[in-house]
């Protein structure tokens, strides 16, 4: 099962308590998923690939109105695109009564409702992309008006979302894995939390170990480069009579280099004789190609 799958089955299990509750995550799923009355002929319709976001909205119909079960069904549809699933409430007076009741804004949506809105939209149309691969949270609005007001109920809660167009659906999207796992908390989704941010730790320690490795490849290769030319300047200036005038101090570590000539400064340091430093070993080196450059310049 996808990640997104294991969240939603986890949001589709939770029954709000609170009546309002409930009346803000069947308004979610009724505009991410709803039909028009004008098509349904006054009848409420609920249709969506998602069975879970189908029946999580029946669910909660049930508990919330006193209604007939002859009143609403809920059934499987196949048609050219595919099954798809299907919430229905027959009577129009019933369907009128829930529609009514749903009508929300969010200037008055109470934080817990504003919670379950998104918690409904989420199990709607949303998905979660692998936290291995990339972070990247989405919920596809049916229009721009849907987009805007589920932009403002995330921004309530500090979480940044943007919005593209993708042919003719609005995409609400964040790509921050912290604002993702914010987002996450508000929905109540904390078990598929805690599995995106053991996912995110492992995934950024391993980066972590990548770049270290790969600085620390990069500094011995740099290490080598130097070590080559430096072996190359020495053997050059050992053919030279400036070479013989060099004082005891610089043949010595000449002569180490030619060596060791994987050796690190510090090694060499602590081959001399008496023991130096790193930047030690290092000012008697650059002094040998200064001497040697100097050398390749007179013969020329």
């Amino acid at each position: 099962m996808s990640f997104s799958g294991k969240i939603k089955e986890e949001l589709e299990r939770q029954i709000a308590p609170s009546r309002h509750c409930r009346l803000a995550e069947i308004a979610a799923i009724y505009d991410f998923c709803g039909k028009d009355t004008e098509e349904t002929g006054g009848k409420m319709v609920i249709s969506s690939e998602n069975e879970l976001a189908v029946r999580k909205c029946f669910t909660l119909v049930e508990k919330t109105f006193n209604m007939n079960e002859d009143c609403r069904t809920i059934r499987p549809v196949y048609g050219k695109s595919g099954a798809y699933h299907r919430l229905v409430i027959e009577d129009e007076k019933e369907a009128e009564k829930v529609r009514s009741a749903i009508r929300l804004t969010a200037n008055t949506m109470r934080s817990c409702c504003r919670r379950a809105y998104i918690r409904g939209a989420f199990l709607a149309a949303g998905s979660v992309s692998d936290p291995e691969k990339s972070y990247h949270l989405e919920i596809v609005c049916q229009g721009e008006s849907e987009a805007h007001f589920l932009t403002e109920l995330l921004t309530s809660f500090e979480i940044e979302a943007k919005t593209i167009l993708r042919k003719k659906y609005h995409v609400l999207y964040v790509k921050d894995g912290t604002l993702i796992v914010e987002t996450l908390n508000v929905m109540g989704a904390h078990v598929a939390l805690m599995d995106f941010e053991n996912m995110r730790i492992l995934k950024e320690m391993r980066n972590r170990v990548n770049r270290k490795v790969n600085c620390e490849t990069a500094n011995i290769g740099k290490t080598v480069t130097a070590a080559q030319r430096q072996i190359d300047e020495i053997k050059q200036l050992m053919k030279t009579d400036a070479y013989k005038a060099l004082p005891d101090s610089l043949k010595e570590i000449a002569d180490l280099r030619l060596a060791y000539p994987e050796a690190t400064l510090e090694e060499l340091g602590r081959l001399s004789t008496p023991a130096l430093g790193k930047s030690g070993v290092n000012h008697r080196l650059r002094k040998l190609s200064q001497t040697a450059r100097e050398c390749a310049v007179q013969e020329n």
